[in-house]
């Protein structure tokens, strides 16, 4: 596992916040790690750091001279009228075979090769950019945020690609699910400091919960010996026949330390409004047609939405999803039939445009005070505010300084201000962090009003959806299941369809030149399960040791080092133990 990239010492600081106060880390070749961390913490910042785009204020970036880094870019790389072999060949150099061979991979099809690449939609233009990046062979891939905007079909294929994906990677995402099935350690940054964990992300915030309930027990432990101690050395200092136990007592509290325990950072918690609920449909089409003025994008549209149910659409980017919500919010006129929302039906829309077009000059009360119905006490609006982390200083703060999910906080924070029955939410988890959309899950889940919305958050969506709409080759209809159902169907249809572009596209390694490489390939690996078996017996014999000592430990610290070292034993073992059951599966 060679290192190729390190951070030591590393000190970087916005204004008063401290995003880097002398951490470290360092990446293999071969880690797959989940960086994670709150909004603002400095995930984005760390990774311009690591790829050479944002400099350090103190400490060194090494990077070894084998590091071949990869990372995804947010620009737009292509040329005007380019096809998508055109970029592919022009950005790695390589040979049109070995373009087609990486495209397959993201179910890149020969027709689609030969289309300019500015006529695909942005999950396609993303799946382009990826296959551009497995091209130049790099070693450690850099990711930030690669699942933001991209519909469920193009997350289930990059999660199949850097499942595969044989060298190291950094993933900053704030989809825990998505991180689960794609990394193998989770790197936190907080507070300045980053952690690394030989862990899944799940496995990673157990351990933190139970290390600190484990520290805040040893201290209370701690604080009573201290009492004892205290008490003992008190009545017994004066008299001379006791004085020299009172002195070994006065050392033995003196060398009483309590163990720092990192506080719980804080969380959005907040709910909607009361409402009363209904009986009957919230919403009624009839032979409905929506789109633009020069397109139609989905014909003869009939639903009926009911009252108190919370409804997922579903379906590809460039679909129709938006332009639905667009159309029932009534921001775009439906090109024919009706659209009726029921008598009463008081209607809130969070749009992925609005955050970026709120009043910049304007501060976090000012917004919410113009946003609140009519009457409302100020200290409410301070309530609201601090629900969703903006109390004190950051209340007056101004829109333009906010980050992506601040603002996208703002204007939920806004949409609570003002009594809806119904709410339309257009991709509300993007830009929020991992807390933030589980406590919107919650409080829509208690919300007694009607919810239309999309997301491309499984976790979100699993959670919120009491009915799935699909939107797809120009229809919009009640999707037959439930939402995993529509998941089962379009990872089936994912296989499917790489199975069949393998078929049409064999891989080109009949040559004796790889059949020889493929050879020392199979041996490589058959020496790496080895290894790997060697490394879990050792790590096994250290556990059971561990174990042993755990049994008779009195001291208290030793007793945190010892339990600290056996969570980090174990994550490793699995890690390990997974790692092998690859190589064995890759060697049959």
């Amino acid at each position: 596992m060679p290192v190729v990239l390190t951070l030591q010492d590393a000190h970087k600081r916005y204004a008063a916040q401290e995003l880097l106060d002398g951490a470290g880390c360092a990446l293999t070749d071969d880690q797959k790690v989940g960086l994670i961390g709150r909004n603002g913490a400095g995930k984005s910042t760390l990774c311009r750091i690591l790829i050479g785009e944002e400099e350090l204020d103190a400490g060194e970036v090494v990077r070894s001279k084998k590091l071949r880094l990869g990372y995804l870019r947010q620009h737009d790389p292509f040329h005007p009228g380019e096809t998508v072999m055109d970029f592919l060949m022009r950005d790695s150099g390589q040979p049109d075979w070995r373009c087609g061979e990486v495209a397959w991979q993201f179910a890149l099809s020969d027709e689609m090769l030969a289309r300019p690449v500015k006529e695909l939609s942005g999950g396609w233009q993303t799946r382009v950019k990826l296959a551009a990046l497995l091209l130049h062979d790099p070693n450690l891939l850099v990711l930030d945020e690669p699942t933001n905007f991209l519909d469920l079909r193009t997350q289930m294929l990059l999660e199949h690609f850097l499942q595969h994906f044989k060298a190291g990677i950094l993933v900053v995402s704030h989809d825990r699910a998505f991180l689960k099935k794609t990394c193998t350690h989770t790197l936190e940054i907080s507070r300045g400091q980053l952690t690394m964990f030989p862990g899944d992300v799940d496995s990673y915030l157990e351990n933190l919960a139970e290390r600190r309930l484990h520290d805040e027990r040893v201290n209370a432990a701690t604080l009573s010996k201290r009492k004892q101690l205290e008490t003992f050395v008190a009545k017994n200092r004066a008299r001379a026949s006791t004085a020299s136990q009172a002195r070994s007592k006065a050392k033995q509290l003196d060398r009483l330390q309590l163990i720092e325990v990192a506080g719980a950072e804080a969380e959005v918690n907040f709910s909607f409004p009361k409402v009363e609920p209904r009986q009957g449909p919230a919403l009624r089409t009839e032979g409905m047609s929506i789109g633009y003025p020069d397109r139609t994008i989905a014909t003869d549209v009939q639903l009926e939405i009911e009252h108190g149910t919370r409804v997922g659409i579903v379906g590809d980017n460039g679909q129709g999803k938006t332009t639905f919500l667009r159309t029932i919010c009534q921001s775009l006129p439906p090109k024919a039939g009706t659209m009726k929302w029921g008598y009463g039906c008081q209607v809130g829309v969070y749009a992925q445009h609005v955050y970026t077009t709120l009043p910049e000059n304007e501060s976090v009360l000012g917004y919410l005070e113009h946003q609140a119905t009519p009457g409302t006490k100020d200290q409410q609006l301070k309530d609201v505010a601090g629900s969703f982390l903006f109390s004190g200083d950051l209340a007056d703060k101004k829109i333009k300084v906010l980050s992506g999910g601040e603002r996208a906080r703002l204007v939920l924070a806004g949409l609570l201000l003002k009594q809806h029955n119904v709410l339309v939410l257009d991709e509300p988890g993007n830009h929020l962090d991992v807390e933030t959309v589980e406590a919107l899950a919650r409080a829509l889940k208690s919300y007694a009003g009607t919810v239309v919305f999309t997301s491309h958050d499984r976790y979100f969506m699993r959670e919120v959806a009491t009915d799935v709409i699909e939107v797809r080759d120009g229809r919009v209809v009640i999707y037959p299941g439930s939402y995993d159902d529509y998941v089962y169907r379009t990872e089936k249809e994912i296989d499917d369809g790489l199975r069949s572009e393998a078929a049409k596209h064999p891989p080109l390694d009949n040559s004796a030149a790889d059949r020889k490489a493929q050879a020392k390939n199979d041996r490589d690996t058959q020496k790496r399960q080895k290894a790997v078996e060697r490394k879990i017996a050792k790590l096994d014999d250290e556990r059971k040791a561990l174990q042993v000592e755990q049994n008779t430990i009195t001291d208290a610290r030793r007793a945190k080092q010892v339990h600290d070292q056996l969570a980090a034993l174990s994550a490793e073992i699995e890690s390990l133990e997974h790692e092998w059951l690859e190589l064995f599966e890759a060697s049959q």
